[in-house]
C-alpha cells in the first residue's frame, strides 16, 4: 500500500476529485479526514470508505473561514494522531463568473475566498501539523487555466487558480528543508459536475473539447491517481511543480519561455 500508516486530510471530499481521492487514498492505506462544507455528503464519502474496510472521519469546514480550517486540522490530529498529507482541493466555479466587465464583485470575492484564501488557510494551519509529524506532502488543486486563458470566460476562477500556483511555488521553496513538499495539481477540463454545470450548453462543451488533443474530458479518478503519486513517498524529490494532468492541452498551446 502506497500510503500505509499515513493520515490524509482532503478538502472538498464530498464529490468530484475530492471523493475519488478519498476513496483511493483509503484503499492505499491512509486514514482519511473527509472535509467538506456539506457535512452529510462528507459522511457519505466516509461511509463508502468504511464499507471497503478503510479508516476515515468526516469534518465540516468552510475553507474560506480561518477558524474552520484551524479546527479541521486539529480534528485530524485528534482523530488519527498526526497529519502527513494535506490535499487542499476544495474549490468553486460559479456560473456567474464571466469576463472582467460582466463579473460582479461579489462573485470575484466568493471565488477568491474559497479557491485562493482556502488554500492559504489550509497551508497556514496544515504546515505546523506536518512539522509535528516530521514532514509530509501538501497538494494544492490549481488548474490548467493557471497557465493559459480559458476559452470560456471565467476571470475570477482563472485568477484564483493562478494565485494557487504562485502560492505553491513559494511555499515549496520556503519549506523544502523541513521535509515538507508542496505541489500544485493542475487538472485539465474534467467530466465532473463542477465543470459540466458551468459548461451548460453543447456549444460551451465543444469550445473546450476542440482544444484537447485527446479529444475528451478527463475523469476525476485520473486526477486522484496523480494526487496519490504526489501524496506518496514515490514523489519524495518532487516539490514546487505544476503537475499537469490535462490530456495534452497545454502542450498544444503553451510555448515554453
Amino acid at each position: 500500500m502506497r500510503l500505509r500508516d499515513k493520515v490524509a486530510l482532503i478538502t472538498g471530499a464530498a464529490s468530484g476529485i475530492g471523493r475519488e481521492a478519498a476513496l483511493l487514498f483509503a484503499r492505499e492505506g491512509a486514514a482519511v479526514v473527509a472535509v467538506d462544507v456539506n457535512e452529510l455528503a462528507a459522511q457519505e464519502t466516509v461511509a463508502a470508505i468504511e464499507q471497503e474496510g478503510g479508516r476515515a472521519a468526516a469534518c465540516r469546514a468552510d475553507v474560506s473561514k480561518a477558524a474552520d480550517c484551524e479546527q479541521m486540522v486539529a480534528f485530524a490530529e485528534a482523530q488519527f494522531g498526526k497529519l502527513d498529507v494535506m490535499f487542499n482541493n476544495a474549490g468553486i466555479m460559479h456560473g456567474a463568473d464571466d469576463d472582467a466587465v460582466s463579473t460582479e464583485e461579489a462573485i470575484w470575492d466568493l471565488t477568491m475566498n474559497i479557491n485562493a484564501k482556502g488554500v492559504f488557510f489550509g497551508c497556514k494551519y496544515g504546515i505546523p501539523a506536518l512539522r509535528r509529524a516530521g514532514g509530509g506532502s501538501i497538494i494544492n488543486t490549481a488548474s490548467f487555466v493557471a497557465l493559459m486563458g480559458a476559452a470560456t470566460p471565467q476571470i475570477a476562477y482563472t485568477a484564483s487558480k493562478g494565485a494557487v500556483l504562485s502560492m505553491t511555488r513559494e511555499l515549496a521553496v520556503i519549506h523544502a528543508r523541513e521535509n515538507i513538499r508542496v505541489n500544485a495539481l493542475c487538472p485539465g477540463p474534467l467530466r465532473t459536475k463542477l465543470l459540466m454545470d458551468f459548461l451548460d450548453t453543447e456549444e460551451k462543451k465543444q469550445r473546450r473539447l476542440v482544444h484537447i488533443p485527446m479529444g475528451r474530458f478527463g475523469e476525476a479518478k485520473e486526477i486522484a491517481l496523480a494526487a496519490l503519486y504526489l501524496a506518496s513517498d514515490e514523489s519524495s524529490y518532487v516539490t514546487g511543480t505544476e503537475f499537469l494532468v490535462d490530456g495534452g492541452l497545454t502542450a498544444a498551446y503553451v510555448t515554453p519561455k
